[in-house]
């Protein structure tokens, strides 16, 4: 048998507690925006496009649904649908998990999230369901024209 002290047991819960805040924060990339300087008509942007907090997390969401972004820098294709999916970000924060991912810099836990939805090609979104369903999971736009989120947003809705 264990015994603590009340202040032994106090300090104890409070590491818990800190440990449970910092893995639940750490459970999706937030404040996500778009990266300055961006080009959006050539290949000239050297930043990854999307900037933001926890990027390098490779959690989907058991309880929700997961967007999964894969892209890197130089390409303009990726830069306009990281535009896309960072206008859709406000509305959907708190609905749905956000993964991105640069090809360039992989942080090592994204590494499994790469050999199993990336296909060689950017940039790639794959959408999972709450219970973890791949909803769509294709390389390219969602979209023709800048700007334009319906397919994206209608693929989000789809998978809540």
């Amino acid at each position: 048998m264990i015994c603590m002290t009340a202040k032994t047991l106090g300090a104890f819960l409070v590491v818990i507690l800190t440990f449970s805040c910092i893995t639940a924060s750490a459970m999706a990339a937030s404040a996500l925006g778009l990266a300055p300087d961006l080009s959006f008509t050539d290949d000239s942007s050297s930043k990854f496009p999307i900037t933001g907090i926890n990027l390098g997390d490779a959690t989907p969401a058991r309880d929700r649904a997961t967007i999964i972004f894969f892209g890197t820098a130089h390409c303009w294709n990726t830069n306009r649908e990281a535009e896309r999916l960072v206008s859709l970000y406000p509305k959907y924060r708190d609905k749905v998990d956000f993964i991105i991912v640069d090809l360039s810099n992989p942080s090592s836990a994204q590494r499994s999230l790469i050999a199993r939805y990336y296909h060689g090609y950017i940039p790639t979104i794959t959408v999972l369901s709450s219970d973890g369903r791949v909803i769509y999971d294709r390389a390219g736009e969602t979209a023709d024209v800048r700007g334009d989120t319906s397919r994206l947003e209608s693929l989000i809705n789809s998978a809540k």
